[in-house]
């Protein structure tokens, strides 16, 4: 017997209608630019009511980032299920340094959303928001594994800080580096820089 919860067919509709959403709207907004989309054209181009779109979606940027409760969910198993012996910073790095955004062969698709998103303000913004939601969830995760009280503000800072290197990272013409040299200093401290 399995622990795996049937998915009833209302929700199989529902996941479904959010998936072709959210298809739609990415290859809209690939080809045409984020601006000069609209959510009529995007519901149009599911064959849904802009009523429904807006029962998946709360906002036009959030049809970007229809990835947003994975994400949140694989920061916590980062730190809840890292190796015996490895720190928290360690975990996090390589768990942001796997995503599909440092790789080296992100593919024509992937390469085409980070380009909308970094050459759309609004998006950029969205993003950003979207993704230091997280900190609360990954500071309490980061609490329950070393014992610490879920207010406790260094694992409050550790989380801040880590989903931020993201953001520099982001913005960095070496990702790759922007991530380990932020990470060094968040796992070493000031002193890994040198002397003043």
């Amino acid at each position: 017997m399995t622990d795996t919860p049937i998915i009833g067919r209302r929700e199989r509709k529902k996941a479904a209608t959010r998936q072709a959403l959210a298809d739609a709207a990415l290859e809209l907004f690939l080809a045409h630019g984020y601006d000069q989309v609209s959510i009529r054209d995007v519901a149009e181009a599911a064959d849904v009511s802009t009523t429904t779109l807006f029962k998946h979606f709360p906002s036009k940027e959030a049809l970007v980032f229809d990835l947003d409760a994975d994400q949140e969910a694989a920061l916590v198993a980062a730190v809840r299920d890292r190796s015996p012996g490895t720190s928290i910073p360690r975990a996090l790095r390589d768990h942001l340094l796997g995503a599909r955004f440092f790789s080296s062969d992100n593919g024509e698709q992937l390469t085409a959303f980070h380009q909308l998103v970094l050459g759309t303000p609004a998006l950029t913004e969205y993003h950003r928001r979207m993704w230091m939601r997280h900190q609360h969830a990954l500071a309490t995760a980061i609490a329950d594994s070393v014992n610490a009280p879920a207010d406790d503000p260094r694992c409050t800072s550790l989380a801040h800080f880590a989903l931020d290197a993201r953001t520099l990272a982001e913005a960095s013409a070496d990702p790759r580096a922007t991530m380990c040299a932020a990470f060094d200093l968040l796992e070493r401290g000031w002193v890994a820089v040198g002397p003043e």
